[in-house]
């Protein structure tokens, strides 16, 4: 079965199920093919992302729990071993690069625009972002 994402001449979007591209095909050029909204039969297909069936390959609940367990340890580890220094962050960051203040590791806030300064001046920063939850202790 082929779905395809569809449009009018008027821009009515739609949905179309075939059974191939061939029946898509051969129902446009006998003009079966109508816009749901205006019945108009110019329609044409809009580009669309492949769809992968991967039934047999889906993760199962364990599986998926344990990836939480082990993505939540990590920000755990972060949150525990780094100094929350909050909008400070690019500051303390240049101050450290600059061996201005001492060397540690840090976690703050930061605009876009100040990560792409920071990486400019060559200071190595990792965007990760941690909800506010994952910074207290979880039960």
């Amino acid at each position: 079965m082929k779905v395809y994402n569809l449009i009018c001449e008027h821009d009515h979007r739609f949905e179309g199920w075939f059974s191939s591209e061939d029946d898509f095909k051969a129902q446009s050029d006998a003009m079966l093919i109508a816009c749901p909204v205006c019945e108009n039969h110019s329609v044409r297909k809009l580009p669309s992302a492949p769809r992968l069936n991967l039934s047999g390959a889906q993760a199962s609940k364990s599986d998926v729990e344990q990836a939480q367990k082990q993505l939540l340890d990590i920000v755990r580890k972060i949150v525990a071993n780094t100094e929350d220094v909050g909008e400070r962050f690019a500051e303390e960051a240049r101050r450290i690069h600059y061996n201005e203040a001492p060397e540690r590791a840090i976690r703050g806030v930061a605009s876009v625009k100040e990560f792409e300064a920071l990486s400019d001046e060559g200071i190595d920063v990792l965007p990760f972002p941690v909800s506010d939850a994952l910074k207290s202790p979880l039960q």
